[in-house]
C-alpha cells in the first residue's frame, strides 16, 4: 500500500499534483501552510473545499506566521509591493519566500516517519514558473539526500515532483485529464475575494489556460 502526503497550497500546480497523488496512491494525506501570506484566508479556504473534493484520509494545518514576522518577500512582507502587469524578468521575483519549499518539507517529512508516508507530493513547477530556487530539480535531488541522512531509515520517503519539468499549458491540460476541480483553486497573490487578473501568478495561470485551449473557470477583476 501506498500512502502519501501532499503538500497543498491551493493553487493549481498544488492542485494537480494533488490529482496525481489520488490516482497513483492507496491513499493520500493533504497538509497546508498559513504563513503570513497575503492571501492566507483565501488559501486556507481552497484547501478546506480541496479536502471536502479528494476526502484524503487525514488533512492537517501548520501555522508558520513567523515567515511573515521575519519578511523578505511581497508574499508576507506588506512594505514590499508585488509586481503586477508584467511578468518577472529578474532571476528572483519578491514574491520568493525565504526558503519556503525547506521548511514546509521539514514538517511533512516529520509526519511521514510518524504515519508511514512513503512519498511526500510537491507541486512544484522549474521549467515554466517564477525561478524560484527552492524550485529546482537539485534543490529536490540534494533534499532527498537530507531524508535518506536524517530519518531513522525505517521507510523510504521520496519527494515527488509529479510537474516539474511541466508548462503551466501542460499542468492545465494534465488537470483536465486527472478532472481537478479547478474552480476550487486559487492562484492570486494579492486578492481574497476576486483575483486580481494583474499580478505575475494570475498572468501565468491566465497564459496556461489560454495556451491550452481551456476556459479558465476563474473571474479575474482584470
Amino acid at each position: 500500500m501506498t500512502r502519501a502526503i501532499v503538500l497543498l497550497s491551493g493553487g493549481m500546480d498544488s492542485l494537480v499534483t494533488a490529482a496525481c497523488a489520488v490516482s497513483e496512491c492507496d491513499e493520500v494525506c493533504f497538509l497546508h501552510f498559513n504563513y503570513g501570506q497575503l492571501t492566507e484566508k483565501k488559501e486556507l479556504s481552497s484547501f478546506e473545499a480541496l479536502v471536502n473534493y479528494y476526502q484524503p484520509i487525514q488533512a492537517k494545518v501548520i501555522n508558520y506566521s513567523w515567515l511573515s514576522e521575519i519578511g523578505g518577500s511581497a508574499l508576507t512582507d506588506r512594505n514590499i509591493p508585488v509586481q503586477k502587469g508584467i511578468l518577472s524578468s529578474s532571476k528572483i521575483p519578491v514574491t520568493y519566500v525565504p526558503f519556503r519549499n525547506a521548511i514546509f518539507l521539514c514538517s511533512a517529512v516529520a509526519w511521514a516517519e510518524v504515519i508511514q508516508a512513503t512519498r511526500i507530493y510537491i507541486g512544484a513547477v522549474e521549467e515554466d514558473s517564477s525561478g524560484y530556487p527552492d524550485c529546482r530539480e537539485v534543490f529536490f535531488q540534494a533534499f532527498n539526500k537530507v531524508i535518506a541522512t536524517g530519518t531513522k531509515g525505517e521507510i523510504p520517503i521520496e519527494i515527488s515532483t509529479p510537474v516539474l519539468h511541466k508548462s503551466k499549458a501542460e499542468i492545465v491540460q494534465l488537470g483536465i485529464e486527472l478532472k481537478a476541480p479547478f474552480e476550487l483553486s486559487w492562484s492570486c497573490y494579492t486578492e481574497n475575494d476576486v483575483a486580481c487578473g494583474v499580478c505575475e501568478s494570475c498572468l501565468l495561470r491566465k497564459k496556461a489556460f489560454k495556451t491550452a485551449g481551456v476556459e479558465d473557470p476563474l473571474p479575474y477583476r482584470n
